[in-house]
């Protein structure tokens, strides 16, 4: 069973962009990836601070989707 992913909504995940992880996540779910969402919002850009972390938000974020595909009714 994938971890909850209870981190704030305004937290902050990329500090060079100021990209915070709502936007992400809303990213995600319009079918970006991640080379997209550096593209789209200058994360991954900068100081590279924040490659694991938005990596691994992105891998939950995939697993928390599938989990849910899985589980929702036919």
């Amino acid at each position: 069973m994938p971890r909850q992913i209870d981190f704030p909504a305004d937290e902050i995940i990329c500090h060079c962009s100021g990209t915070g992880r709502a936007y992400i996540r809303s990213l995600f779910k319009q079918g970006m990836d991640v080379a997209a969402i550096s593209r789209w919002t200058g994360a991954l850009s900068g100081c590279g601070g924040c490659e694991w972390d938005i990596a691994d938000f992105l891998q939950d974020l995939a697993r928390q989707e599938n989990a849910s595909r899985q589980t929702a009714p036919d």
